[in-house]
Formats: structure tokens, C-alpha cells, sequence
């Protein structure tokens, strides 16, 4: 755990307890603050009375009375689609809101680090796609360098259960929208930028609200380097923001749609090769055709901004082309969950928008695809350059007929629930294809969550293989 000083004797609202919250007040309580915690849900409220914590409902009079900040968790709303009552309350009270990630990074510059002659280093990831594999890839490939490294936010442990870092130790944090939009400390010694498209769009009042989330864990902290995606028009405008020069080497550019250009630093990919490019020339070259946990495009992307992520700390290109290749996949992105008749079987649950499944889809040539769920704004027509990928696609959800509708010029058949999908896929893929599992939707119609979603596929997937279905 890291203990979060500052507030000693004082008392820290939290309001939101799940993972995040009852961390951050463990954490708090560990650095002598006083935590008062909140939950609308009475058995987060039991569990947190069973620890020993006060519980005061801070929409009441006086409910911010001696309270020195308030901690969210992120999945309440504080301004788009409308403010959460208790965070309007804490506003009217004059109390500053934060959240963990704050309180970690402030936690962090507070630690006992002058002792340590190599002081640890945090690469915080943020993105609208692939900033899990990215996480996740980075933490891999510095374990397989041997470096201790600690991977959490988003992904993995909570920011403020990790230990304290040591020498030369380096943590890696997965960050959403949510976590960044409202922190009040955020500096990372490198901040990696994936890509954008529109998601959360209701929780940020718009595209321009969500990239501006994004944006702040850059302009807050200012980080040593920054690894951008240039590959839209945000990324590029954020990439010169960043840079002084042409060949500002403290922005690494990273693309998948264009070759390297101009005296800067770039890492691109491009017909299955990455190439680190160094003021106009080519530096190292990494053949990502045959690393099977990172197929597609989509996951070159995320290869790029992972290498850059680690150069930038000094690994070697041969390092890290060891850790890419001994790299097997994030669950439930690009998941190979089975392979049998020359059939390939993947789970791709985590493709919960238009732009994460089109993406899925490029990654393979002949595609039985499982799709549908709850949809989200924008219907299906980005998908249209997938299509042709697709040999039929079976419909799930409670949507199924809908979600149908939006596939032109696609075979469809509606199964609605994931057992007959996935029966039907397997009985009538041929040698050569991918079942893929890439809904395109989100899977609260049927699920609890996306892993629930990839788990129930796989468990099919098993189930129809062990029935003998034309395997």
C-alpha cells in the first residue's frame, strides 16, 4: 500500500466504495487522515463499517463539516450528464474533489526517494483503444528485461494498493477519461496517448470534452516524453502543443497510417514491420507479423506506442522484441481461446465500440463474427470498411433484430443469446476462418461486464468443440 500523507488529523470524504474508494481510504487512514466514506449501496456501507470506517451521508446539513477534501470514485458523474448531488454539495461547501489517482501521484512526491540512487519512474497510458494491451505490453516487456514493474489503474491493482516502488523501479497505469479528468496531480514521467474516438461522449458533454480528459495528463504534469498517436487529428494537435521544435526528441510520434517524416522521433508500422525512425533515419526495425499475441493493426498501434514507451526508459530494440514475442495477450482482447480443424476461435469481448470491433474485424481475412449487445451513439456505418472480411455474422443481444438491420450487405443471422451464436459459427466455419467475438456494442443487455461476455463465449467455444460441431 502507499500511504497518502498531507491530511493528518484532518478528515478526507470519499464518496463511491468500490475498489478505488475503500483503497484510497485505507491508504488515507494509513497517512493519519480521518476517512468519512459514503455509499448509495448499504452493503459497500456494511463492508465499510466492518473495517472500522465512519459513514456520513454528505448530502445531509453539514455534511462537509470539517472535511479538508473530497475523493470520487470514477464512475460518478461530476459535471456531464449532470453533477452528482453530494460533488454539487462538496462545490457549495468550498471543498476541493479528487480522486485516487491524485492522491497517488501526490502520494508519490512525498515519498522517501533521496535515498534511492536510481528514483522509480511512472508511464501513465491513456487512449480511446488499446491503452490495456499497451499497459499491459510495456509492464511485460520490462519484466522480461528484468525490471520490477508494477502495473495498476485501470488495469490490474489499485493505484494506491501497489507497493512503494524502489530502486530504479518503474510503475505502469492504465488511465481512463474518467480517472483523468478530475485528478488533481498528474505527472508521470512519460504519458503515452493511444488514439481517440468518440466514447463516454454523454459523461464529457461531447468529443471535445472527452479528448480534453485525455489531454490533462499531459498538460498538467508536463512529462519528461510524451508517445503520441498521430494517427487523428487530436493526436496531431496534441503532439505540436507538445513539441518546442521539429526535432523534439521529448514527443515520440507513433503511426500506423503514414510513413515517418521530418528530423523528430517516430515509431511506425506498416505492413507488419515497426521501424523506430531518429532524426530522418531509420534506427531499428521489428518484423510483428509472427508475434501472435499482438495480430492486426489495431495491436501494431499498441506495439508502437509500447516500444516507445520503453525505449524512452533505454531498453534495446532486441529486448524488447523478446518481451513482444513472449507476449500472449491481454483476456478478452484479441484472445486466442481455441484452434481446432483450422479453425481459429477469438475473444475480442473488450470491442465495445464501432471503431475497437472494426479494428478486430481488419485483423483477419475470412471472419464468422459474433456481434451485438447494448448499442452505443453513432449506429454501425464506420463499420463498413469491415465488411468485407465478414463470411456471416450471428447476432447477439436483446437488440439482435436492430443490430441487424445496421449490417449492410452483411449475412446476418439473430441467434440473441451467445450459445446459439456461437453453435452456429462453429458448425459452419471453414478451414482458414476466425470465429471472432467482437460485439461492437456494450454487453450491459445480457452481462454484468465485458470479461462476463468473453468468458461466456469461451465457455461456448468449449462446449461446442467438446459436441463434436464440424471440428
Amino acid at each position: 500500500m502507499i500511504a497518502v500523507g498531507g491530511y493528518e488529523g484532518e478528515g478526507v470524504a470519499i464518496l463511491g466504495l468500490g475498489r478505488s474508494g475503500l483503497s484510497a481510504a485505507r491508504a488515507l487512514r494509513a497517512g493519519g487522515a480521518r476517512p468519512v466514506l459514503w455509499d448509495d449501496n448499504p452493503d459497500a456501507r456494511a463492508r465499510a463499517a466492518e473495517e472500522g470506517f465512519e459513514l456520513r451521508e454528505f448530502t445531509r446539513a453539514g455534511g462537509f463539516e470539517g472535511i479538508a477534501t473530497l475523493v470520487v470514485s470514477p464512475g460518478i458523474p461530476h459535471l456531464y450528464p449532470a453533477p452528482n448531488e453530494a460533488i454539487a454539495a462538496a462545490w457549495a461547501a468550498g471543498v476541493p474533489v479528487d480522486n485516487d489517482i491524485g492522491l497517488f501521484f501526490r502520494a508519490l512526491g512525498q515519498g522517501a526517494w533521496d535515498a534511492l540512487d536510481t528514483p522509480p519512474k511512472v508511464i501513465a497510458v491513456t487512449g480511446s483503444n488499446g491503452k490495456s494491451t499497451t499497459s499491459a505490453l510495456i509492464h511485460h516487456v520490462l519484466g522480461a528485461a528484468g525490471r520490477a514493474s508494477q502495473l495498476a489503474g485501470n488495469i490490474g491493482r489499485g493505484v494506491l494498493d501497489i507497493e512503494p516502488p524502489g530502486e530504479a523501479g518503474v510503475i505502469v497505469l492504465e488511465l481512463s477519461s474518467y480517472q483523468t479528468e478530475l485528478a488533481r496531480a498528474l505527472t508521470p514521467d512519460i504519458a503515452v496517448f493511444t488514439n481517440l474516438t468518440p466514447d463516454h461522449l454523454d459523461r464529457h458533454g461531447g468529443l471535445g470534452g472527452y479528448f480534453a480528459a485525455k489531454r490533462r495528463l499531459f498538460a498538467e504534469g508536463g512529462p519528461d516524453r510524451a508517445v503520441i498517436g498521430v494517427d487523428e487529428t487530436e493526436g496531431r494537435f496534441l503532439a505540436n502543443q507538445l513539441s518546442t521544435a521539429p526535432a523534439d526528441d521529448r514527443v515520440i510520434r507513433v503511426s500506423v497510417a503514414a510513413k515517418p517524416a521530418g528530423p523528430g522521433w517516430q515509431v511506425a508500422a506498416r505492413k507488419g514491420f515497426l521501424t523506430e525512425w531518429r532524426k530522418g533515419r531509420q534506427v531499428a526495425s521489428i518484423d510483428l507479423r509472427e508475434v501472435r499475441g499482438l495480430p492486426g493493426a489495431h495491436n501494431h498501434q499498441n506495439a508502437c506506442a509500447a516500444y516507445a514507451a520503453v525505449r524512452a526508459l533505454g531498453l534495446g530494440p532486441r529486448q524488447i522484441e523478446a518481451g513482444f514475442h513472449s507476449f500472449e495477450g491481454l483476456p478478452h482482447r484479441s484472445q486466442i481461446v481455441a484452434e481446432a480443424g483450422g479453425v481459429t476461435f477469438v475473444n475480442d469481448s473488450k470491442a465495445t465500440n464501432v471503431d475497437s470491433a472494426l479494428k478486430a474485424l481488419l485483423a483477419f481475412d475470412r471472419v464468422r463474427w459474433i456481434c451485438g449487445g447494448l448499442m452505443k451513439e453513432g449506429g454501425l456505418d464506420a463499420l463498413g470498411p469491415g465488411f468485407a472480411h465478414v463470411e456471416k455474422a450471428y447476432v447477439i443481444g436483446r437488440e439482435a433484430a436492430g443490430f441487424a438491420l445496421g449490417l449492410s450487405g452483411v449475412e446476418a443471422e439473430i441467434c440473441t443469446d451467445m450459445a446459439t451464436a456461437v453453435a452456429r459459427a462453429a458448425a459452419e466455419a471453414q478451414p482458414g476462418e476466425t470465429v471472432l467475438l467482437a460485439p461492437a456494442a456494450a454487453s450491459f443487455d445480457q452481462y454484468d461486464n465485458f470479461e462476463k461476455r468473453g468468458d461466456d463465449f469461451a465457455a461456448q467455444v468449449t462446449a461446442a468443440l467438446g459436441a463434436g460441431s464440424g471440428r
